[in-house]
């Protein structure tokens, strides 16, 4: 990920739903070639100067302070999620190369197989890593697939009888682009996700629809309507745990 081209892209995203009115604002006078809030007025609503904003939103400032990019983001009115996603990308922080080793753990898999609900883990760029027989009939029979091909994005994108599933697809499909694009924001040189990213851009029309929105959301707990071929239509509750010990593939 450009990670230059994703910054000044979401706040030109951000800008576009804000006008000056909400901020208290003259709006600057002139015709408007686009919506919501000018470079101009947002630099005035975060006591910025303008030359300083217009150098933050194309990446072209090495650190900028916590205390900067909080001040956009309050007059831009982002939430928790989104506040996040802009330091992620405003403020790179360093990471160490993921460590190499087995992916699941023995352990791990003997509890999934002991778990009386549906469960699989997920790697951040929801590579299904590990699953129960309970999830393989609830999803796709995992094993059948290819390595490769074990993905949620994947399969929610390419595969129509996976996708069939959610009876408010829109909203699972928002969801999970959300979810990887905060996880583009915090490892901007992870090839794998890139990969991943470009194919769907490519093959999914609707992935690259909802990618260009530029959506932002961490959700740990919720649920949605499942309609499935042999149970029929049902309300299906989620939960993510994080599990942090694990190694990172």
């Amino acid at each position: 990920m450009d990670r230059r081209s994703e910054l000044g892209d979401f706040l030109r995203s951000r800008r576009a739903r804000r006008q000056p009115e909400d901020l208290g604002l003259t709006p600057v006078g002139g015709r408007r070639r686009v919506p919501g809030l000018r470079r101009e007025e947002l630099a005035q609503a975060a006591a910025l100067s303008v030359d300083y904003y217009v150098r933050l939103e194309q990446g072209r400032l090495r650190n900028p302070s916590a205390e900067v990019v909080d001040a956009v983001a309050t007059a831009l009115a982002l939430d928790a999620a989104e506040r996040r996603y802009l330091h992620n990308l405003a403020r790179p922080q360093r990471v160490a190369p993921a460590a190499t080793g087995p992916a699941v753990p023995a352990t791990i898999q003997t509890l999934l197989d002991n778990t009386t609900v549906p469960a699989a883990l997920y790697s951040k760029r929801t590579d299904v890593l590990a699953w129960n027989a309970l999830a393989s009939a609830l999803i796709t029979d995992f094993a059948a697939l290819p390595p490769e091909e074990r993905n949620m994005a994947r399969l929610l994108f390419l595969d129509d009888e996976v996708a069939a599933r959610y009876v408010q697809w829109e909203c699972k499909a928002r969801d999970l682009v959300s979810q990887l694009r905060m996880e583009a924001s915090r490892s901007p040189n992870d090839e794998r996700l890139a990969t991943l990213v470009g194919e769907l851009t490519m093959r999914s029309p609707d992935f690259a629809r909802l990618w260009a929105t530029h959506p932002v959301r961490e959700k740990i707990r919720g649920g949605h309507r499942y309609r499935h071929p042999v149970v029929g239509e049902f309300f299906l509750l989620f939960e993510y745990l994080d599990l942090k010990f694990l190694v990172e593939v």
